[in-house]
Protein backbone atom coordinates (compact mmCIF):
# COMPACT_ATOMS: atom_id res chain seq x y z
CA UNK A 1 0.00 0.00 0.00
CA UNK A 2 1.35 3.43 -0.92
CA UNK A 3 1.55 6.57 1.89
CA UNK A 4 -1.26 8.26 0.06
CA UNK A 5 -3.86 5.14 0.44
CA UNK A 6 -3.05 4.46 3.87
CA UNK A 7 -3.41 8.33 5.07
CA UNK A 8 -6.74 7.94 3.42
CA UNK A 9 -7.84 4.73 4.71
CA UNK A 10 -6.37 5.33 8.53
CA UNK A 11 -8.68 8.88 7.67
CA UNK A 12 -11.33 6.98 7.00
CA UNK A 13 -10.66 4.42 10.01
CA UNK A 14 -10.71 8.01 12.39
CA UNK A 15 -13.79 9.60 11.21
CA UNK A 16 -15.59 6.78 11.48
CA UNK A 17 -14.35 6.27 15.50
CA UNK A 18 -15.24 10.41 16.08
CA UNK A 19 -18.52 9.72 14.33
CA UNK A 20 -19.35 7.51 16.24
CA UNK A 21 -18.33 8.73 19.57
CA UNK A 22 -19.79 12.39 18.82
CA UNK A 23 -23.21 10.52 18.96
CA UNK A 24 -22.80 8.43 21.26
CA UNK A 25 -22.55 11.98 22.68
CA UNK A 26 -25.44 13.94 21.52
CA UNK A 27 -23.06 15.73 19.14
CA UNK A 28 -22.47 16.15 15.84
CA UNK A 29 -18.70 15.69 14.85
CA UNK A 30 -18.65 19.45 14.25
CA UNK A 31 -20.04 20.46 17.57
CA UNK A 32 -17.59 17.72 18.85
CA UNK A 33 -14.62 19.77 17.29
CA UNK A 34 -15.89 23.11 18.36
CA UNK A 35 -16.04 21.92 21.74
CA UNK A 36 -12.48 20.16 21.64
CA UNK A 37 -11.10 23.00 20.17
CA UNK A 38 -12.54 25.24 22.90
CA UNK A 39 -11.03 22.70 25.53
CA UNK A 40 -7.94 25.06 25.10
CA UNK A 41 -9.62 28.21 26.16
CA UNK A 42 -11.57 30.97 24.33
CA UNK A 43 -11.26 31.35 21.07
CA UNK A 44 -12.33 34.40 18.69
CA UNK A 45 -14.96 34.32 15.94
CA UNK A 46 -12.51 34.78 13.20
CA UNK A 47 -9.70 32.49 14.44
CA UNK A 48 -12.61 29.23 14.47
CA UNK A 49 -13.86 30.43 11.51
CA UNK A 50 -10.32 29.68 9.68
CA UNK A 51 -9.79 26.69 12.13
CA UNK A 52 -13.09 25.71 10.31
CA UNK A 53 -12.06 26.38 6.99
CA UNK A 54 -15.07 28.31 6.82
CA UNK A 55 -16.18 32.42 6.34
CA UNK A 56 -17.59 33.80 9.70
CA UNK A 57 -20.96 33.84 8.47
CA UNK A 58 -20.94 30.11 8.52
CA UNK A 59 -19.66 29.87 11.95
CA UNK A 60 -22.69 31.48 12.93
CA UNK A 61 -25.04 28.55 12.47
CA UNK A 62 -22.83 26.13 14.25
CA UNK A 63 -22.58 28.98 16.97
CA UNK A 64 -26.33 29.25 17.55
CA UNK A 65 -26.85 25.86 17.81
CA UNK A 66 -24.12 25.21 20.31
CA UNK A 67 -25.41 28.09 22.83
CA UNK A 68 -29.15 27.09 22.31
CA UNK A 69 -27.96 23.40 23.84
CA UNK A 70 -26.33 25.52 26.29
CA UNK A 71 -22.93 24.41 25.22
CA UNK A 72 -21.03 27.66 24.61
CA UNK A 73 -21.62 31.24 24.44
CA UNK A 74 -20.37 33.83 22.63
CA UNK A 75 -19.39 37.37 24.53
CA UNK A 76 -17.56 40.83 23.05
CA UNK A 77 -14.09 40.95 23.28
CA UNK A 78 -12.98 44.11 25.44
CA UNK A 79 -12.08 46.68 23.91
CA UNK A 80 -13.06 45.65 20.51
CA UNK A 81 -16.72 46.04 20.39
CA UNK A 82 -17.28 44.07 16.75
CA UNK A 83 -15.42 41.13 17.91
CA UNK A 84 -16.94 38.10 19.54
CA UNK A 85 -15.11 35.50 21.61
CA UNK A 86 -16.31 32.02 22.16
CA UNK A 87 -16.31 30.18 25.43
CA UNK A 88 -17.35 26.87 26.99
CA UNK A 89 -20.49 26.85 29.31
CA UNK A 90 -20.45 24.26 32.27
CA UNK A 91 -21.91 22.20 30.77
CA UNK A 92 -20.27 22.77 26.97
CA UNK A 93 -16.87 21.69 29.56
CA UNK A 94 -18.02 18.63 30.83
CA UNK A 95 -19.31 17.27 27.57
CA UNK A 96 -15.82 18.27 25.94
CA UNK A 97 -14.53 16.71 28.34
CA UNK A 98 -16.49 13.90 28.71
CA UNK A 99 -16.41 13.35 24.81
CA UNK A 100 -12.57 13.84 24.66
CA UNK A 101 -11.52 11.26 26.97
CA UNK A 102 -13.97 8.28 25.28
CA UNK A 103 -12.72 9.55 21.59
CA UNK A 104 -9.13 9.90 22.83
CA UNK A 105 -9.39 5.98 24.12
CA UNK A 106 -10.73 4.75 21.28
CA UNK A 107 -8.58 5.93 18.91
CA UNK A 108 -5.68 4.47 21.32
CA UNK A 109 -6.77 1.34 20.27
CA UNK A 110 -5.81 2.03 16.80
CA UNK A 111 -1.86 2.43 17.71
CA UNK A 112 -2.30 -0.14 20.91
CA UNK A 113 -1.00 -3.02 19.21
CA UNK A 114 2.31 -1.07 18.40
CA UNK A 115 5.25 -1.84 20.56
CA UNK A 116 6.61 1.49 23.13
CA UNK A 117 9.11 2.59 20.45
CA UNK A 118 7.17 2.26 17.06
CA UNK A 119 4.64 3.85 19.21
CA UNK A 120 6.83 6.89 19.55
CA UNK A 121 7.95 6.92 16.67
CA UNK A 122 4.48 7.49 14.88
CA UNK A 123 3.79 9.96 17.76
CA UNK A 124 6.74 12.05 16.55
CA UNK A 125 6.22 11.68 12.99
CA UNK A 126 2.51 12.77 12.91
CA UNK A 127 3.63 15.93 15.28
CA UNK A 128 6.00 16.67 13.04
CA UNK A 129 3.64 16.53 9.85
CA UNK A 130 1.35 18.72 11.52
CA UNK A 131 3.70 21.03 12.57
CA UNK A 132 5.32 21.72 9.36
CA UNK A 133 1.73 22.33 7.39
CA UNK A 134 0.59 24.46 10.60
CA UNK A 135 3.86 26.81 9.71
CA UNK A 136 3.35 26.50 6.00
CA UNK A 137 -0.59 27.24 6.47
CA UNK A 138 0.36 30.26 8.49
CA UNK A 139 3.01 31.67 6.12
CA UNK A 140 0.70 31.22 3.57
CA UNK A 141 -1.74 33.45 5.06
CA UNK A 142 0.70 36.68 5.56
Amino acid sequence: MDVATGLVQLTGLVQTIYARVSERHGLTPVQAKLLCVLLDGPRGMADLAHCFGVEKAALTGLMDRAEKRGLAQRSPVPGDRRALQVTLTDEGHQAATAFHAEVSAELGHLIAPLADDDREHFRSTMAGIIARCRTSSASSRR
